[in-house]
This record gives C-alpha cells, structure tokens and sequence, in this order.
C-alpha cells in the first residue's frame, strides 16, 4: 500500500503543476483496445481488470496491476472471513451463501474490522467513507478511483460501488450496478424478501422511495430502463469505457479526435441506453460544434442533427439534468432520514 500512496501523492503534485500532459493518444488507444478485448471474453475478472485499466492510464501506467491485486485480495481474505463468522445466521433458503457473502463485502466496507495478529495486536482495518468534498472528482479526478479508496478509505458513488462488485465477483457473489441521477448503487435480490438496495455512500440498505426521492427520476425513467434498473456484468464492462473517456477529456481536453465518441459509442454498442453515454456524447458532439462553427461551418452542419437526435432520445427516455446541490441534498437525505428511507425488511432478513 505504501508503494501505491507514493504513485498518487506524487502524481498529484506534479498534475497540479505546468510540468506538462503527463498521458497521449498513445497509451489512451493501448486502453481502448484493452477493454475492447475484455468485453469479448467470459472472465470473471473482467471487471476488476477493466476498472484498474481506466485508472491506472490516467496514472501513466505507474501502477502494477500485482500491487492493484494485492489490495483487493486483502479485502477478499477479510470478506472470507466475515463469510465463515456469519455461517450462524439462520436464514435457510437456497440463497442464504449469496446472502452471506454480500452482507460480508457490506461489512467489509462499511464496519471496522478487527483482526489478532501472531505478535498479540490487533489489525484494525477502517470502514470506507463517502467523500463529501468532491464526490464527482471535479478537484481532482483521481479521487473517484477504486485505487484511491484502497488507500484513503475515502470514496464516491463510482469507487464504492465498483469496489464491492469487484469483491462480488472475487467471491462469487451476485449483484448487480445501477444507475440514479449522477450516482452509481448496488441491487440485491433476496428469495425471502426480494429485491433491495445497497448504499455503500452512507452504509444503508434504502427503499426505493429513496431512489425517486431525489425527484429526477420520472416513470417514463424507470420504464425506460434508464435508472434503477440493474445492468448486466457486460454492461458494466462497458461502463467502464464511459470512464476511460472521461479520463481522457480531462487529460488532453481533446474533443475533436473522436476518441471520446467513439468511447461512448462502444458503451452503447452494449447497453443502448446508458443514459450517461448518451448525455456524454451529446454533450461532446455540442463542443464539437461550437468549435466547428469558427473553422468549417460544414462540418457543424453535419455535427448538429446527430447531437440534437441524442439529446431527443435522452428526453424521450426520461432524462432530467440534476443540478449538483440537489444531489448532494440527496445523498445526505437518506442519512438525515434513516428511519424513514431503510428497509426494515432487509434489515431483519440480515439478522436472521
């Protein structure tokens, strides 16, 4: 972990200084065929390694995938040991191994964990926390990374997410991403008590009237499949192309050499209506014209009826832009209001 700490403390200060672009196109396509590959494979850990390609490229590649490996093995070893001390719960349906394994990632993530050593110490490791001061990685994008929580303890509705279906998949485990306004939750489906959410930003299982609560999901939203539905394990491969993208733009505010659209494009290839590629491009395509109209007004007559397509398909999908004080309003909703928004019936089930 050291190792790692040291990558980023020194990536930030130099990122943060005129020392030049530290990434190219290069290294950025070297990415994009990777996850490419992985999306026509069947590995199990195709997530995870698609979730550290998106980030450690953003790191120049300074990472090994074997330290990556490490960290999340730590976790996986503390989740198996939840798994064996949680065999004495007393739910008996045929599920009750997926049950308790997801309810050990959860614990693993959100409570402390408390180890003996062979010298007679404790290990103590930290539950994870949302990180309220950038939680879209707008000061420094880094801070949305799987890497970043691994040694801060500190994460957003990418990282946390990302981690426990990574953890997921190392175990065996199902469960499954999906998509709110700006945010990222984890579904569980339970034969005694059916579906239920996970919220790793706040440690809580919310009912559904939280989801909508935030008063950006429409029907017309959740009919279209856009939010609150889950996405399948290729599509959250994809998802992670969405990522790469957005590393990209922030790395070389490149617009114009397609390489951002063509991201968005292989997520939708996938998940037709990933509403975040949707938006993404669209929003892309509108940069695009706008510097097109000052060099060749040709090509910004070309650009603007796929731009305005996208966004009428948006709209039709049920698409409402929130504005970002009213997600951060939501989001702490549901720690002001646990008893109102927590599902009770999960809650008993996992104490069974």
């Amino acid at each position: 972990m050291a190792r790692i700490v040291m990558v980023l403390s020194v990536f930030f200060l130099f990122n943060n200084t005129s020392y030049g672009q530290y990434s190219s196109k290069e290294i950025y396509e070297e990415a994009f065929l990777k996850i490419s590959l992985l999306l026509q494979t069947k590995d199990p850990t195709c997530f995870k390694k698609a979730v550290f390609i998106t980030e450690n490229v953003y790191l120049n590649n300074s990472i090994t995938y074997d330290e990556f490996e490490d960290e999340i093995q730590t976790l996986v070893n503390l989740a198996w040991l939840r798994v064996k001390n949680n065999r004495h719960l007393q739910y008996k349906m045929e599920d009750s191994l997926n049950l308790i394994k997801n309810l050990a990632i959860f614990n693993v993530i959100s409570d402390t964990t408390r180890l003996s050593s062979i010298m007679g110490k404790d290990l103590i490791v930290y539950p994870c926390r949302y990180n309220f001061q950038d939680p879209q990685g707008d000061k420094d994008w880094t801070s949305t990374f799987v890497i970043s929580l691994l040694t801060t303890n500190e994460g957003n509705c990418r990282s946390l997410p990302y981690l426990y279906k990574i953890l997921a998949d190392e175990l065996g485990a199902t469960c499954w991403l999906s998509f709110a306004p700006y945010h990222i939750y984890i579904k569980n489906r339970c034969k005694q008590t059916g579906w239920y959410n996970t919220e790793l930003s706040s440690g809580q299982f919310p009912v559904d009237a939280w989801i909508t609560a935030s008063g950006y999901i429409s029907m017309d939203a959740i009919r279209s499949g856009i939010y609150m539905d889950t996405l399948s394990n290729k599509q959250a491969l994809a998802n992670c192309m969405l990522d790469l993208a957005k590393g990209y733009e922030r790395k070389t505010h490149n617009y114009t050499d397609s390489f951002i659209v063509r991201c968005c494009d292989l997520v939708l290839k996938y998940h037709p209506n990933n509403i975040n590629a949707i938006v993404y491009k669209a929003e892309v395509l509108k940069k695009v014209y706008q510097i097109s109209k000052n060099s060749g007004a040709e090509l910004a007559v070309s650009l603007y009826p796929s731009m305005e397509t996208l966004y009428l398909k948006a709209m039709d999908l049920g698409y409402k832009e929130m504005p970002e004080r009213m997600y951060q309003e939501w989001i702490q909703s549901l720690s002001d209001q646990k008893e109102k928004y927590s599902d009770k019936n999960h809650i008993r089930n996992s104490h069974l």
